[in-house]
């Protein structure tokens, strides 16, 4: 059977109604996750583990959209991404799926740096605080963390220095190729990011050259030497990027064509024991 048609019957099988609860998927991200027609909900009935929301602070709430123009009231970051994600945090006895580890919510700030930080960080102390909500967030208390069902993470308008130095953080940093050596702890800033293109030519067509090949490995092995997860965005939406990806051990598959990357993922043999 071909590619194609393990495709088609994977998203068959995951799109069917049938199937209440299915298995995560640790490597699927689902990058600018809000442009789909049900943020979050599209992802999460395909087993992601980590979604994308872009956000602007307009009268003191946070707006999610891709563009400011583009922003409505009601497409808001608590009614769309958190809200859903704590009502599952409770049907599920402490987990975002039956069985998984951690979630990663990736909040790109599109807004200014300071107020929009802080209003984001207010929002999610709400959450922490709620009297359900313990073990909801993962949260970083004088150095040492405490793990969650959802691990947020910052992107965009923020100052690392200032998430550092709080005694109390429920965030972590999006570092970049540049933060490969930072001497950051890893609870400070948990993954790096970065466009594809900024360090790779290869666009999944052919045979990934074996000088890129080695880069990407030596790229990702730095980051995990400093407890970081990696994740590439803007790469080609292709299986043969996606399986040198996986190959060369990067955390999270970047992906705008949901069903297409769970699909792949679905069908790519079990690991042996």
């Amino acid at each position: 059977m071909g590619n194609r048609a393990l495709y088609t019957l994977a998203v068959v099988s995951l799109c069917s109604g049938a199937q209440a609860q299915v298995s995560p998927l640790p490597n699927a991200h689902s990058h600018n996750d809000h442009i789909h027609e049900r943020p979050l909900l599209d992802a999460l009935d395909l087993g992601f583990m980590s979604v994308e929301a872009d956000v602007y602070l307009v009268d003191g709430v946070l707006l999610v959209a891709h563009d400011l123009a583009q922003s409505s009231s009601e497409r808001t970051l608590q009614s769309l991404y958190l809200d859903p994600l704590f009502q599952r945090f409770l049907a599920h006895k402490g987990r975002i799926y039956d069985a998984s580890g951690e979630f990663t919510l990736l909040i790109d700030i599109k807004s200014g740096e300071g107020p929009t930080y802080q209003a984001l960080r207010a929002l999610l102390v709400s959450y922490a605080k709620r009297p359900n909500g313990q073990g909801f967030l993962t949260r970083t208390v004088r150095g040492v963390t405490e793990p969650g069902a959802v691990t947020t993470i910052v992107s965009g308008g923020v100052v690392a220095a200032d998430v550092e130095a709080e005694w109390e953080r429920y965030v972590g940093i999006d570092g970049r190729s540049t933060d490969l050596d930072s001497t950051r702890p890893a609870s400070v800033m948990p993954l790096i990011s970065e466009r594809w293109g900024q360090l790779f030519t290869w666009d999944g067509r052919g045979a990934m050259p074996a000088a890129e090949r080695a880069k990407l490995k030596a790229f990702v092995d730095a980051a995990h030497l400093k407890g970081r997860r990696v994740r590439f965005w803007a790469t080609p939406e292709r299986p043969a990027v996606w399986q040198e990806l996986l190959g060369a051990g990067v955390d999270l598959i970047n992906t705008d064509d949901l069903a297409r990357l769970a699909a792949f993922l679905r069908a790519r043999p079990l690991p042996v024991p």
